[in-house]
């Protein structure tokens, strides 16, 4: 699945993410962190993994695979 990153608050590491259809989904910093990244920018396309109760369970950049 991918989104695009809406908010990203570098002080707790969590924020939201947009997907295509629209739909906002917040991110927490075990996510954030399960991906290895350093700093997310509004705009930027993300792939993600999400739990089967809708919650983002890692979030790396679009162009990297996601950690397993």
């Amino acid at each position: 699945m991918q989104g695009t990153v809406r908010v990203f608050d570098p002080e707790t590491r969590g924020g939201s993410v947009l997907l295509d259809d629209g739909t906002e989904l917040a991110y927490e910093a075990a996510a954030f962190d399960a991906g290895g990244l350093r700093i997310a920018r509004p705009g930027q396309r993300v792939a993600l993994r999400v739990d089967d109760e809708g919650r983002i369970t890692a979030l790396t950049l679009a162009t990297l695979p996601l950690p397993n």
